[in-house]
């Protein structure tokens, strides 16, 4: 399989932001680096228990990472 491309990931980050909009241990949506290519990382404020999350929106991986909560400094 080929690299995900920085534009295909970029598309993908906004579908995700829709389709993760309603789980509410949701902080943010971002993109990173997956070997050649990217993924969209979505950022949680806890573990998300009991749904099952999409693994890949758009044939884009989603990579999963636990942060806490977001807070201003």
């Amino acid at each position: 399989m080929a690299p995900v491309t920085i534009d295909n990931a970029r598309a993908a980050k906004t579908q995700a932001k829709k389709a993760l909009s309603r789980v509410p241990e949701l902080v943010g949506v971002g993109l990173t680096r997956l070997g050649d290519g990217y993924a969209v990382k979505v950022n949680l404020q806890k573990a998300v228990v009991g749904k099952t999350l999409p693994t890949e929106i758009g044939g884009v991986p989603l990579v999963f990472e636990v942060v806490g909560t977001i807070k201003a400094c």
